[in-house]
């Protein structure tokens, strides 16, 4: 059941390493199996004007960006596993 929910590059987690939320997401995610590719805002440039354009000016993390190019602001883990199956 864990492959399930493998899609591969199906979207890319912004984050940074002291939120909490973020680390919350990312531990459910990874007990459902979901891979992802992460990005930390901090550390790649050009990445936190990203997230502040997805977020109305707002640098908020988590922030994830699905391969349709829609994106998600602090979502659960059951709504990313949601938008999942709709790709």
């Amino acid at each position: 059941m864990r492959d399930r929910y493998y899609s591969p590059m199906s979207f890319i987690m912004y984050s940074t390493t002291w939120c909490g939320y973020c680390k919350r997401l990312k531990s459910q995610l990874f007990d459902l199996g979901v891979t992802f590719d992460e990005i930390n805002i901090e550390e790649v440039e050009g990445t936190a004007e990203i997230v502040e354009k997805v977020n109305g000016g707002n640098r908020t993390v988590p922030t994830l960006v699905f391969s349709d190019g829609s994106a998600m602001t602090n979502p659960s883990a059951k709504q990313v596993v949601a938008k999942l199956a709709t790709l």
